[in-house]
């Protein structure tokens, strides 16, 4: 645990929170922060590993978001909770830049004035996000008792959570060079286990990057199948998530050599091979957001006291994709086709 007081709590706190370093900072000095019943009001004040600190949150502000009458893909829904199967393009929560059209904005003309105030200003009844290019299965609370459950479990990481998602190359324990990865290592399963810290990119604050004093982020990665030639091929993979850091998933798949096709922050320098000339390239070049799609999404329900499990298919564009890359490694005469041909 750093020694300074902001920086252990930014490290501490559950990332779903949304809370800064400069709203920690804030609340510091509002004397919103306790240890063993004394307040803190120094950012710079020393604390210890085995310290228990205690942040007192002000209540929720009313929020700003409009209802908007957009149309919803509702997987599942009752009295505590709605999970919905977000398309690409649809930003979350309002933020700078996206004020309006959000998941937020429907989920207020759908649930009504009930969901106001759950879960703080702007972000009513959000418990956990996907970046707007990225498409699948979300859960939303409708009670405060859902929203603390619901919200206890991803701090805890005992949500199942799946992505499907298209790489550049292929990660597999016979690369020397991911092999010598520092923070990568193999299991079972043709499973690439990827353990590598992340945080805000120190050049650009609207990306993140693996860094060394950034939060710990664990992603696994198991080869699904691949194709292409062995010089530059394509793989699926399931990806789970054992953290939920911002971009984790683009960004530790980037950090080891194989970003995401269609991915424009972290995958834009990668050019499409000459093997992919064709319907492979004509269905990249139509791609809706990156090959990213939170498929499975799985939790222990707050209120009905049972195990949930959801499961969605990938967006139209990216099924296209899929076609075309097996069309081609069923075109191929030089070797077995899928995951073997690779």
């Amino acid at each position: 645990m750093p020694p300074r007081l902001d920086k252990a709590l930014a490290l501490a706190v559950p990332e779903d929170l949304a809370l800064s370093r400069s709203r920690l900072q804030a609340l510091i000095v509002a004397g919103a922060v306790r240890r063993a019943g004394v307040v803190l009001t120094n950012r710079s004040d020393r604390v210890a590993p085995g310290d228990i600190l205690e942040i007192t949150l002000p209540p929720p502000e009313p929020t700003d978001a409009q209802p908007e009458a957009i149309p919803l893909e509702i997987i599942y829904e009752d009295d505590g909770l709605i999970v919905v199967d977000k398309p690409v393009g649809m930003v979350v929560h309002p933020a700078p830049g996206a004020p309006s059209g959000t998941l937020v904005n429907a989920l207020l003309h759908h649930c009504g004035d009930g969901l106001k105030g759950i879960g703080g200003s702007g972000r009513p009844g959000i418990v956990h996000r996907i970046d707007k290019e990225t498409s699948g299965l979300l859960v939303v609370a409708k009670t405060d008792r859902v929203h603390q459950g619901l919200s206890e479990q991803f701090a805890a990481h005992s949500v199942d959570r799946m992505y499907q998602a298209l790489l550049w190359g292929r990660p597999a324990a016979s690369d020397p060079r991911l092999a010598g990865t520092p923070g990568v290592s193999f299991e079972p399963g043709q499973v690439v286990c990827i353990d590598r810290p992340i945080g805000r990119h120190p050049a650009d604050r609207k990306k993140m990057a693996v860094r060394s004093d950034g939060r710990r982020a664990v992603t696994r990665l198991a080869v699904a199948e691949g194709f292409g030639p062995r010089s530059a091929p394509v793989t699926r993979v399931e990806c789970r998530l054992e953290t939920g850091r911002t971009h984790q998933i683009r960004v530790h798949c980037a950090s080891i050599g194989h970003p995401i096709l269609g991915d424009p922050t972290y995958g834009s320098g990668r050019k499409v091979p000459n093997w992919a000339a064709g319907p492979v390239a004509e269905a990249l070049a139509t791609l809706s957001g990156q090959a990213l799609h939170a498929a499975h999404l799985g939790f222990f329900h707050p209120e009905r006291q049972i195990m949930m499990q959801f499961s969605s298919n990938p967006p139209e564009s990216f099924n296209d994709l899929l076609t075309a890359l097996h069309d081609f490694a069923d075109s191929r005469t030089d070797g077995p086709k899928g995951l073997n041909g690779v």
